[in-house]
């Protein structure tokens, strides 16, 4: 599988280069070009890439950042996709300073991608962008209106954390207020994500918003359960309570699982749910809880099923696959399968993995 790094590889720079030099002439293509691709660009990886690219154009564009800039707004229009990220990268490394040209490139720029990163630094110094990203919820373009999400989301991955809304997200929750009912999905998702965010650590201004849009249409609902992930799995009965689902009532029995496994085997294990009337809405997930080096243990839920039964009991088989990943790392010893429905810890099963390192 091609590394996702080579998204900025050296035809594609080869072509910003050619693209650049059209519109301005004194452009030195070739030093440029092997300003960036030097003896260490094939170590790189992916954001380093991206941030050599923009220090290249630094370079080798004119001293004046304006000017520049329109240089870079006759050509980004060629660009799309993740490489297309040097251009917000460029507004957020050396416009900081020009706050109203510097927004308005990445409200164009953000249109072929997404400036989601770059509005951060902007966001930090500038606390009045929030009045503009209010005017941008109504922008007929569903890029700009998910960058008023995007950029916004308190935790965004890969991007800079915007502590401020961490500890006080009312803000946020304005701009998603204007957001919740957009036509686009892609917005909508967004919207999902910010609030998902901002629940990691305001978990009770999350819940009374959840309330509040829960059942109100179709599309609010799918909003609720999306930014609801993060709360669900933790087992939140005020979250669990919005959906419907209910565990007082609910036993968990003949838990049956592997005793011991090897890595690349599979823990297979039984149990049944029941209870004296119809089991209704069921979310059905186990917990492993895993050694870590430390001897510590790391516990990770894991969703088996959402669905509605019927019935008073429920017969569930499940099969977890122990492979290696380069993203959890396992060891030999005495691991822990917990069965949980609706968000309750039920019964609890040790088994052994072994053959890990």
């Amino acid at each position: 599988m091609e590394p996702f790094k080579n998204i900025y590889n050296k035809t594609e720079i080869v072509k910003l280069a050619n693209e650049i030099a059209v519109v301005y002439p004194p452009f030195e293509l070739e030093q440029f070009i092997s300003y960036i691709i030097d003896d260490v660009w094939e170590q790189k990886e992916l954001k380093e890439r991206l941030r050599t690219i923009t220090l290249g154009l630094g370079e080798f564009l004119p001293t004046d950042y304006l000017e520049s800039l329109e240089i870079l707004k006759k050509v980004h229009h060629k660009f799309n996709g993740l490489f297309h990220l040097i251009f917000p990268d460029f507004v957020e490394v050396y416009g900081l300073e020009y706050y109203e040209d510097s927004i308005e490139a990445l409200k164009l720029f953000t249109q072929n991608c997404s400036s989601e990163f770059a509005i951060r630094p902007f966001l930090v110094k500038y606390p009045q962008l929030i009045e503009t990203l209010k005017e941008w919820t109504k922008d007929e373009n569903e890029h700009v209106r998910r960058l008023v999400s995007e950029g916004s989301r308190p935790r965004l991955p890969w991007g800079m954390a915007l502590q401020n809304y961490k500890k006080e997200p009312i803000k946020v929750i304005e701009l998603l207020e204007l957001l919740k009912d957009d036509e686009s999905e892609y917005v909508r998702k967004s919207v999902a994500n910010n609030l998902n965010d901002i629940s990691k650590d305001n978990p009770k201004v999350v819940k009374e918003v959840l309330k509040q849009w829960y059942g109100k249409s179709k599309n609010r609902d799918w909003i609720v359960k999306h930014a609801a992930r993060t709360l669900l799995k933790a087992g939140d009965k005020e979250v669990m309570e919005i959906f419907g689902y209910r565990s007082d009532d609910i036993e968990v029995i003949d838990l049956i699982a592997d005793d011991k496994i090897k890595m690349e085997e599979y823990l297979n294990f039984s149990f049944t749910i029941q209870s004296k009337k119809t089991l209704g809405k069921l979310r059905i997930e186990y917990k492993l809880g895993l050694v870590r080096q430390n001897e510590k243990m790391g516990y990770k839920v894991f969703k088996i099923s959402e669905k509605e039964v019927s019935n008073t009991k429920l017969s569930v088989k499940k099969a977890h696959h122990f492979k290696y990943v380069t993203t959890r790392k396992y060891y030999d010893g005495i691991h822990t399968l917990i069965i949980i429905i609706n968000g309750k810890e039920f019964l609890t099963k040790n088994f052994e993995l072994e053959g890990c390192s």
